[in-house]
């Protein structure tokens, strides 16, 4: 804790990104799926405010959770605003998190939540790719190379010996971005949706509403982290992938409401019985992960709160170590 009063720190993306120790992010967003699981968190619905006239959104995220070791709330607003990068230089998601103490309801930080995001969803795919994915995968496929699929292999490589990366986009431009980034540590190759969905791993990290991966494409035992779907409509995997597959999500409300299955939800061919499990209770234990004769296996994740505050916890104890960012007194006497 800060020693300066009721000081609260302010913490821009830079500080985000220095004191975020990918290892320990990992660590701790699953650690936040046990809490979930164990009913040792509060997480109402994220909630919406829809703003048509400016083809955006708002979105509410609060939560708490109670770890074996630490215990953390706080609160992420944010922004879906897909005109942005077109229109100007803001990205299409803001967030802005502010991490609290839970015992005295005091702000602690008030932190980039849009490079958060960015790590906690990275953290969560890597997560479901320890939980799901063959022990023996080696490759990874990345369709959408925006700022997302910088933290997707970073992520995932933590807990898989990543070799190979085949990345795909219609932005030539940010393929080659990618490229240039990991060459020198990976085999790192340009393909199309089809080539980076026979990997082992594969992650899809775009907004679209119209499919761009088929069960045609996938390899026999690929596991897929669908991570774009954030709302109704949107969809990246065929029908035919979920309703094929084995399906694991991160939270039954917001995957049914916005996540990869709401597509196939809305139009009776998914249901609840062919959700396999939360990826909450495959982390404690209380539902089987991939068994032996699994082929495709899906994680459909929405963004949870939990991670939010999780990887806020991170952020916050390591940038009190190293007395990051600026001090902020915002609590009169």
């Amino acid at each position: 804790m800060s020693e300066a009063g009721h000081a609260l720190r302010l913490l821009d993306h830079e500080a985000v990104s220095r004191n975020a120790d990918m290892d320990g992010l990992v660590t701790a967003i699953e650690a936040a799926f046990a809490a979930y699981a164990r009913g040792e968190a509060q997480m109402p619905a994220k909630s919406y405010i829809d703003l048509p006239a400016y083809n955006g959104d708002f979105r509410s995220m609060p939560a708490y959770l109670r770890t074996e070791h630490w215990d953390a709330a706080g609160i992420k607003w944010v922004n879906v605003h897909p005109d942005n990068p077109a229109s100007g230089t803001l990205p299409t998601v803001i967030g802005t998190m502010i991490y609290s103490d839970p015992a005295t309801g005091r702000p602690l930080a008030i932190m980039d939540g849009t490079t958060l995001t960015r790590l906690r969803t990275g953290a969560a795919a890597a997560v479901a790719t320890d939980q799901l994915a063959v022990p023996e995968a080696r490759s990874l496929g990345i369709v959408g190379a925006g700022a997302q699929s910088y933290t997707q292999l970073e992520a995932i490589a933590t807990v898989r010996p990543i070799e190979e990366v085949v990345i795909a986009d219609i932005d030539d431009a940010a393929v080659q971005a990618f490229h240039e980034r990991y060459a020198d540590s990976y085999a790192v190759r340009a393909g199309t949706p089809a080539e980076a969905a026979q990997c082992d791993v594969l992650s899809t990290v775009t907004p679209v509403t119209e499919p761009i991966v088929e069960l045609a494409a996938l390899g026999a035992r690929t596991h897929v982290n669908a991570m774009g779907a954030d709302a109704p409509g949107k969809q990246e995997l065929a029908t035919e992938v979920v309703t094929e597959a084995t399906v694991f999500i991160d939270d039954y409300d917001q995957t049914t409401h916005s996540g990869e299955i709401n597509v196939a939800w809305a139009a009776g061919v998914f249901e609840e019985a062919d959700i396999q499990g939360e990826l909450g209770d495959v982390v404690v234990g209380t539902s089987p992960g991939r068994q032996p004769d699994d082929g495709v296996t899906v994680f459909d994740s929405t963004g949870l709160a939990i991670q939010d505050i999780a990887a806020a916890h991170v952020v916050y104890e390591r940038a009190e170590r190293t007395d990051s960012g600026q001090l902020f007194e915002m609590i009169g006497g």
